[in-house]
């Protein structure tokens, strides 16, 4: 049994997003997203176990996470954060982040590294993701789309982890103002996921 009378460590995550046209320096979206705790919780223990799943491995987009009003007027829903079997509202592509897995096409301008400051309590896990010009293959040519429920007008995203059977889990949701991707632009998803120890606990 643990003892956990006193127990005053723990562990916070925090998750930001920041997408943007690498080329124009545009910033489409810079904000904080949900972490699904439970299914992180999931994916640690079986990385820190060995067992060969709970890694990062994609990233997943979708156009479900949204409800545009004919004046315009955006309603955000809200981030699928519990139960296992979670998911994106409405998934429509996806992109393998994990520089170390063969399905990885392009390692250089899509992996995952960490970062820690020596002395800090906190580590980031950086994913970087690139949408290049040339995908989704059967993506529109320009980003003038009227049709916000088209299939490459993104307004939610999320990273999964890894799993033999194909089955990854969803690890964060964020959902954000619909933006889309067309053969003109390219967009760049820097996600970090801070994992901060909760013992001598300071805001940073």
């Amino acid at each position: 049994m643990f003892n956990l009378k006193k127990e005053n460590s723990g562990i916070l995550l925090q998750g930001y997003i920041k997408i943007y046209d690498p080329d124009s320096h545009e910033i489409f979206v810079d904000k904080k997203n949900a972490i699904h705790y439970e299914n992180m919780s999931i994916s640690l223990a079986e990385s820190l176990a060995d067992e060969g799943r709970g890694n990062i491995h994609e990233m997943v987009f979708g156009n479900g996470g949204t409800n545009v009003d004919p004046t315009g007027i955006i309603t955000y829903l809200t981030p699928n954060s519990t139960g296992t079997n979670a998911g994106l509202y409405n998934e429509t592509y996806s992109k393998v982040v994990n520089d170390r897995s063969r399905s990885n096409l392009d390692p250089i301008r899509n992996k995952i590294e960490t970062r820690h400051v020596s002395g800090e309590n906190y580590t980031d896990i950086v994913v970087r993701c690139l949408l290049d010009y040339g995908e989704p293959p059967d993506q529109d040519a320009f980003d003038n789309a009227i049709d916000t429920n088209s299939r490459y007008i993104f307004d939610e995203l999320g990273l999964r982890s890894y799993s033999p059977d194909g089955k990854g889990r969803l690890l964060t949701h964020v959902i954000f103002h619909p933006v889309q991707k067309s053969l003109n632009r390219l967009i760049q998803i820097d996600y970090t996921v801070r994992v901060q120890s909760l013992t001598g606990f300071n805001e940073v």
